[in-house]
């Protein structure tokens, strides 16, 4: 949970940094929308990101990765009582078309949960020939399906490996990323030649689903997203629980 005096503290830095949006109109803003795991997103995450991206006037939006979750798929133990493969993967493109709707152009980063099905078709020894592209299995055209993604010099990463600060500062690149369902934030690293920041997103899952279930002993995930201003300021913005947003 988000205390009120960090809640305070991001409007006051909103509010600053609107009158650049408004003095600036041809930057770049960013929405970072962070993992979904669809169809275990939270009821309020797409009202929310809808929100944010009229509030910061963005222009762009990149999916930080693991739009879905694939949990039938996964290596690890699945829940015996949940949807089939085919069950999840059919609600998956139903509730991906609100998104694709709302965002109907937008760059997405490939994370492991989105790569489990290419990953069993090789153990199973099947050729990529066989294998439809993302876009098309999940009836989104128009959307950019990337490992990586940079721009105005930030890059953006799902982020498995490595959190986006120990990148930033190996690298000295701006980063980007999600994967960590706790971690919502921004640092700065200052030299005397560079200014890099590293941002986490934080997500956007349903914490009470069986397919987070592994993690209900773990710290809370922090529900929120991002706005990237023309690859100089980096903003995390948490959801504030228990409010709607109209979607």
């Amino acid at each position: 949970m988000i205390s009120p005096d960090v809640c305070k503290a991001i409007k006051a830095e909103s509010y600053k940094f609107k009158k650049q949006i408004n003095k600036e109109p041809d930057n770049h803003r960013v929405l970072v929308v962070g993992d979904l795991h669809l169809p275990f997103t939270h009821e309020n995450y797409l009202g929310f990101c809808k929100r944010i991206y009229k509030q910061y006037k963005c222009n762009k939006v990149v999916f930080i990765g693991d739009i879905i979750d694939n949990h039938y798929t996964s290596y690890h133990e699945t829940d015996p009582d949940g949807m089939s493969a085919g069950g999840e993967l059919d609600l998956c493109i139903d509730k991906l078309r609100d998104w694709y709707k709302l965002f109907p152009k937008a760059d997405v980063v490939l994370g492991n949960h989105g790569r489990m099905a290419y990953r069993k078709a090789m153990s199973g020894g099947i050729s990529k020939q066989w294998i439809r592209e993302f876009k098309d299995v999940l009836h989104v055209p128009k959307w950019n399906f990337k490992e990586d993604i940079e721009i105005d010099g930030v890059l953006y990463v799902h982020g498995e490996g490595r959190q986006a600060q120990t990148r930033a500062k190996n690298e000295l690149v701006k980063v980007v990323q999600g994967h960590y369902h706790t971690k919502l934030g921004v640092n700065y690293f200052v030299g005397q030649n560079y200014i890099v920041f590293a941002m986490s997103v934080g997500c956007g899952i349903d914490r009470k689903s069986y397919a987070m279930a592994y993690g209900k002993h773990f710290a809370k995930p922090a529900l929120g997203c991002g706005v990237v201003i023309n690859g100089e300021l980096a903003i995390p913005i948490p959801m504030v629980l228990g409010r709607k947003f109209e979607c």
